[in-house]
């Protein structure tokens, strides 16, 4: 018989009394932290988090400004060209340099103004209001990607924190697990081989060195994070300067788009290009095939003349009688005549219209991106819910029975100390794989949200709810 012995929930081992480990190593529940209620309270949410770094981006201001000089611009580019005023001393003279000595003498002041060729002028601003109208998009566009951003990094960044925390949670009961090792191979009538101490020793460092790991994973991903978030110019901040104890401990439960838009069954390819069609990134191309199509037309106004008018008056003196000349009055008008230049405004049409083709493949190349990544996504969601059923109803259920006949085994002398370790250890990855899973399907439904924003619906995909782990 073995000379431990179950005594009053304690396990005697030689002259060493220990608490009786068996509850922990069949247990899956984990214990929380006491500062767990605490963080409900003034924690920074994946919600806020996503408010703040749109309202305080940069870029979108810079892309409001790029609006309003484009907007400037367009009016700007409507006005006609400014006359032209000249002013002159015609035929004087140069024996004597009398200005009355000649009848031809004229002081002649001259006004003239160019009229661009055809309907330009309305096209160049109407070109350079479109240019203008794409920016919203942009700035729509911007929204989403950050929106998808930063719900990736907040993603991520929650589950090394989560993994710390299951480790640190197992970590103490490792501990012990040497320690009983240690004194059990101590003892005279301790079963503990060698080799199980120095396994039980292994595992301890290889739980250490994952937990640095998993620490330096965390410090990087909150600094990525921390660059969409750092204090605006004005100084506001949600948190400080780290997010270790900043932000919520709870896994986002995120709204799904495509579960709302589809819950039955996923959409046929020509169904999704028909709700793809209203993301900004495809209506900002949209926009590009406008201003290219003003392009066109643009370039077709270099087939027709280009006007001008012309005047001037010309103040004469008296003659050599003292008898007043009559002052003279002339107006002209020019146009420049396109006959020799065809080749020019031929190729600048094609060239302007092969710009419209080619921004017309790339909306067309996008769609077809967009699909095969969207289904890619939803594959992907449909697999992971699976895994995580998996997980549920068979694996981790397994894995304590598993624990369980380990323990009985060893309790029985049929299993050696580390046949009981390995079964923890396997309960622990099974933890954290899980924990994998559920946030690997929160990106997913982040990924698909992206590709079913619209420009209506930009602000509405940033509601998000906040529950527990699935």
């Amino acid at each position: 018989m073995s000379p431990i012995i179950s005594f009053n929930g304690y396990k005697r081992v030689g002259n060493y009394v220990f608490p009786l480990l068996a509850l922990f190593l069949l247990s899956g529940t984990t214990v929380q932290s006491a500062s767990a209620d605490s963080e409900k309270h003034e924690l920074l949410t994946l919600d806020q988090a996503v408010s703040f770094a749109i309202k305080n981006d940069m870029w979108l201001s810079g892309s409001s400004y790029t609006q309003k000089a484009t907007a400037a611009m367009a009016e700007s580019a409507y006005q006609l060209p400014d006359p032209t005023l000249s002013l002159k001393i015609a035929n004087l003279p140069t024996d004597t340099l009398d200005f009355n000595q000649e009848a031809m003498t004229q002081l002649v002041a001259g006004i003239s103004q160019m009229y661009p060729r055809g309907d330009s002028r309305r096209l160049k601003r109407q070109q350079l209001q479109q240019q203008s109208d794409r920016e919203p998009l942009l700035r729509s566009e911007r929204q989403a990607q950050l929106t998808l951003t930063i719900t990736q990094l907040w993603l991520d960044a929650y589950q090394a924190r989560k993994s710390i925390q299951l480790i640190e949670q197992d970590r103490a009961l490792f501990d012990q697990l040497v320690d009983i090792s240690l004194a059990d191979y101590s003892s005279a009538f301790g079963r503990t081989r060698q080799q199980d101490l120095i396994k039980a020793q292994l595992e301890q460092t290889r739980l250490e060195d994952r937990l640095t790991r998993l620490l330096q994973t965390q410090e990087m991903l909150e600094q990525r994070l921390l660059e969409w978030l750092l204090p605006s110019a004005n100084g506001a901040t949600p948190f400080g300067a780290s997010l270790s104890s900043g932000y919520s401990a709870e896994l986002p439960k995120i709204r799904s788009l495509y579960a709302e838009r589809w819950p039955d069954m996923p959409p046929g390819n020509h169904e999704l290009a028909r709700n793809l069609v209203g993301h900004p990134s495809v209506q900002k191309i949209d926009q590009s095939i406008a201003v290219a199509g003003t392009a066109v037309r643009l370039a077709e106004q270099n087939y027709k003349p280009e006007w001008g008018l012309n005047a001037s008056y010309g103040f004469r003196g008296e003659d050599a009688s003292g008898r007043d000349r009559a002052d003279l009055f002339s107006v002209g008008v020019t146009v420049s005549m396109p006959l020799f230049s065809s080749i020019k405004q031929d190729r600048e049409v094609d060239a302007a219209t092969a710009g419209q083709e080619k921004i017309r493949t790339d909306r067309s190349l996008m769609i077809r991106q967009m699909i095969a990544a969207f289904h890619s996504a939803r594959t992907q969601l449909e697999r992971l819910e699976q895994r995580r059923k998996l997980f549920d109803r068979t694996l981790i259920p397994q894995i304590q029975q598993q624990a369980q006949a380990a323990m009985n085994a060893y309790e029985s002398d049929n299993a050696s100390f580390i046949e009981v370790l390995r079964p923890r250890i396997d309960e622990l990855n099974a933890q954290i794989e899980y924990l994998e899973i559920n946030v690997a399907k929160q990106k997913q439904v982040a990924q698909l949200n992206y590709f079913l924003t619209s420009i209506d619906s930009v602000s509405a995909n940033n509601s998000l709810s906040v529950s527990g782990e699935n």
